[in-house]
């Protein structure tokens, strides 16, 4: 790993991408059922090519908000994203979960800087 260290890491521009964050606030205990229903989602996302980045996080100050941020390749793979049949599931499982209505920021994203050996770590899930 020490040569890992020295490894620049990986670096795009993202011309023509676009972006997401998304909020969701849970009810009260309810964190534990969503995070279950977003990894379901999450582990098909090779049903949707133009997503190209999902990032979940949870907020560490509030246990009932986590935090979504995804790259759509184009307009085009943003619009297929919210027509996917995964979606659309997400779509009818969260209501109840959620404490209010998802909030949605979009962004036209700029560059990407990743370590790689993120990807290749030992992620037992």
């Amino acid at each position: 790993m020490e040569n890992d260290a020295l490894q620049a890491p990986a670096q795009a521009l993202l011309p023509g991408r676009r972006s997401i964050l998304v909020r969701l606030v849970c009810k009260a205990g309810m964190r534990p059922a969503l995070l279950e229903v977003l990894n379901a989602y999450t582990d098909n996302l090779s049903e949707e090519p133009g997503t190209e980045m999902f990032v979940m996080s949870l907020d560490p100050e509030n246990d009932t908000t986590v935090w979504l941020y995804e790259i759509f390749r184009d307009d085009d793979a943003e619009v297929a994203h919210r027509e996917s049949n995964g979606f659309a599931v997400l779509m009818r499982v969260l209501p109840p979960l959620l404490d209010g209505p998802p909030a949605v920021l979009r962004m036209e994203p700029l560059r990407i800087s990743l370590q790689e050996r993120v990807l290749v770590e030992d992620w037992a899930f």
